[in-house]
């Protein structure tokens, strides 16, 4: 499946160390085209765990790196452990000799011997990693509105207990931890955000701006506590005829009910001296969508988002719910993880699922990228029948697994690790 170079005989695979770390650092900036700040240095340091952390060493030299972060999810059913990758790169003196794809596999091998049965990524480039066996599971919807014109449609639910509070961000942290907390077992996709992810949702350096105001905060509230949030920053401006031309940039919003969730839009699209909301990344079936009058002034465009890979067939497909009763016979083919190829039986129901291995005949075959793409319940199965990815052999059979593995909230992470 991979077509690059054979790796150097001299080049070694194996965690890095703490020592190592501003040789990473060096490592990633070259890879990723990019200058990390201090803050932010920090920041991923006290993220990073060093035993999940593969160095690729061409004699002492790193030339390649590949991290793996441990997550809780939310699958179909519940929150579950997921390796969350990320800080993949090879140095560019050191592409197409098949680094990336030791890497990958070494990682991919290191988490199927630890029980680790999904990981997920999101990817610098969408062509990268179809290849190690992730799916594209997640979209998502940016949108560009334009304030003249938008506003809310009149069958937008409002509660008078509700209120806004205008705050700075960090006074505000215990109320947003309290309302994701409650939105995240209700989305597949989102994962828990502990103390070193906030403080990076809540970081605010002058030189991270991009030319925007510091990170603004608004709290939807009632007298029993908080119901919802929205972080976003304004960039300023003016047109050449002094008319106000400014930019509300949402970053982070969530609310635990359609009322809070309906005055925290309300909120952005009447911020004073501003003519358009950018609001990046959110769910494809964000209810804003329905919230609008005119639903074409939300300009939006769509993109890739997570991509998760099946690291483990029987772990990984017993441990989500399934949304109708399915029994498959599913030809599983992944030449990256030998332990995945072979044919499995997916029996489930309401009450649980199983996953065996079974010599019985096929009712489908589908590369394990497919089943990735589908597990966290976003992506149905049947336009890889006619894209010729899924072959199905049992009539009916991929209507009723992409029916079962369907879930009714479409995934989302909603925060790039």
């Amino acid at each position: 499946m991979n077509d690059e170079p054979s790796l150097r005989l001299n080049t070694v695979i194996r965690p890095i160390k703490e020592s190592e770390w501003p040789e990473r650092i060096e490592m990633h900036e070259e890879a990723f085209a990019q200058d990390l700040r201090p803050s932010q240095v920090a920041r991923y340091t006290a993220l990073t765990e060093f035993d999940r952390t593969l160095g690729a060493f061409d004699g002492d030299r790193l030339v390649g790196v590949t991290q793996g972060l441990s997550f809780t999810m939310t699958v179909p059913g519940g929150p579950r452990p997921v390796c969350g990758v990320t800080g993949v790169g090879v140095l560019p003196s050191h592409r197409r000799r098949g680094i990336l794809s030791s890497l990958m596999r070494r990682q991919l091998a290191d988490l199927h011997e630890s029980g680790e049965a999904v990981a997920a990524l999101y990817a610098s480039e969408g062509a990268i990693y179809g290849r190690f066996g992730y799916g594209r599971a997640v979209d998502n919807f940016f949108f560009r509105i334009p304030k003249r014109g938008a506003r809310l449609a009149p069958h937008a639910p409002s509660d008078p207990s509700l209120r806004l509070r205008v705050t700075r961000p960090a006074a505000a942290r215990a109320d947003l931890e309290k309302v994701f907390d409650a939105v995240l077992p209700t989305r597949p996709g989102l994962y828990a955000r502990g103390p070193e992810i906030w403080a990076g949702v809540l970081a605010d350096e002058e030189d991270g701006r991009s030319g925007a105001t510091s990170l603004r905060c608004v709290v939807a509230e009632d007298d029993a506590g908080p119901r919802g949030y929205a972080l976003f920053r304004l960039r300023p401006g003016f047109t050449d005829h002094d008319l106000p031309d400014g930019e509300v940039r949402l970053i982070d919003l969530f609310g635990l009910d359609p009322a809070a969730y309906a005055l925290l839009w309300r909120h952005l699209l009447e911020r004073d001296l501003c003519s358009l909301v950018f609001a990046g990344n959110r769910p494809v079936d964000d209810p804003i969508m329905h919230l609008l009058a005119e639903p074409r002034l939300l300009n939006a465009g769509w993109l890739d988002e997570m991509w998760v890979r099946v690291v483990d067939v029987e772990r990984a497909l017993p441990e989500r719910a399934y949304s109708a009763p399915v029994d498959v016979v599913i030809e599983v083919e992944d030449d990256v993880c030998p332990w995945n190829a072979g044919r499995w039986r997916l029996s489930a129901d309401a009450e649980g699922a199983t996953c065996v291995r079974t010599d019985a005949p096929a009712d489908l075959a589908l590369p394990v990228s497919v089943l990735g793409a589908a597990y966290l319940g976003g992506r149905p199965l049947g336009s890889y029948v006619s894209a010729g990815v899924v072959r199905e052999t049992r009539p009916g059979a991929v209507r009723a697994l992409s029916a079962a593995m369907s879930w009714e909230t479409t995934p989302w992470g909603g925060l790039v690790f």
